[in-house]
């Protein structure tokens, strides 16, 4: 029973991340089972995929309800994500766990570093918005972030969410819901793809029974968060937390096996560059706050005086 509240509110984290980053909900729990669980890295990604079904159906009709999802990105980089997925699944489900466990730890450090140094460094930027997308940019793409979210346990979002906004044609509201919205069609393919393979061997229904109850949980929090918490700072301090974990599964006794002096060398470098990534977030964040209170209050001036130097209408006798 402790497991299971501890795989929920692994859950709850990952829909916490996601609801407010669009991204990283397999990434994050993918890496918080790896470390504290047994069970093999195709098992793993599929549980995580199983509960994502559900949390992708619930996140998506929110969205939808409010108008956070394009259709036509949904259909277009949705389904060639699937069949990355369902490949990518493939693929894990034939890997030994010897190969695949160190693998797995890569894959996820990566995309935890590149979600550390995107939000680090560049934040969140728009431009064109409203051009459409190109089918020969969404079906790539898509293509690509299945097969990385199936075989590493997630990265849709970490994928497909950088390179919506970095397009600068849409809003971020709809950049977050059409990504949640079509993972649906990802979830599901990786699913089929790791049940087809492992035929339900090792896969563990109960955490993943969990991990949605606490995905569902944390919908509104998530939606609540996103309002009042940074979106810069927050992919800064999981990006982070997600590298120090899987720099710690790569530097045990079933990867590297590295000398535990070594290991504390570098436990001591990742934790000093994630306090000093962390620190230049929130210093760009108040630079880019005050930035624009200045901005909002020049343009409020400026409307004023266009207000006082308007010609006044004659008073009638």
């Amino acid at each position: 029973m402790p497991t299971l509240v501890i795989v929920a509110f692994v859950g709850l984290l990952g829909q916490l991340v996601d609801g407010s980053l669009g991204m990283a909900f397999g990434v994050t729990a993918t890496t918080f089972l790896v470390a504290l669980t047994t069970l093999s890295p195709a098992a793993i990604s599929a549980t995580i995929h199983l509960a994502e079904i559900g949390t992708s159906a619930v996140s998506g009709a929110s969205h939808w309800r409010f108008g956070n999802v394009d259709w036509k990105v949904v259909r277009r980089i949705g389904v060639p994500g699937a069949i990355g997925a369902f490949a990518g699944a493939t693929v894990l489900s034939n890997l030994s766990t010897e190969i695949a466990k160190p693998l797995m730890a890569v894959i996820l450090l990566l995309l935890g570093l590149y979600v550390l140094l995107r939000f680090t460094f560049r934040g969140i930027d728009t431009k064109n918005l409203g051009k459409p997308l190109a089918s020969r940019f969404l079906a790539p793409l898509g293509l690509f972030g299945g097969f990385v979210d199936a075989t590493g346990g997630g990265g849709w979002g970490p994928v497909g969410t950088p390179a919506l906004l970095a397009s600068g044609r849409m809003e971020p509201r709809k950049v977050v819901g059409t990504i949640d919205t079509s993972e649906f069609l990802v979830a599901l393919a990786a699913s089929l793809g790791f049940l087809a393979k492992l035929g339900g061997e090792g896969v563990n229904f109960g955490y993943a029974g969990a991990i949605l109850l606490g995905g569902v949980i944390a919908a509104p929090i998530a939606a609540w968060l996103v309002r009042h918490f940074p979106p810069r700072l927050l992919g800064a301090s999981v990006g982070g937390l997600i590298v120090l974990t899987n720099a710690r599964t790569l530097m045990g006794k079933s990867a590297l096996a590295l000398d535990p002096g070594v290991q504390r060398a570098v436990y001591v470098l990742v934790v000093a560059g994630w306090i000093a990534a962390f620190a230049y977030s929130f210093v760009q964040y108040r630079r880019d706050a005050v930035l624009e209170s200045a901005d909002s209050i020049g343009e409020l001036a400026a409307r004023n005086a266009a207000g006082a130097d308007a010609p006044k209408a004659p008073v009638a006798a």
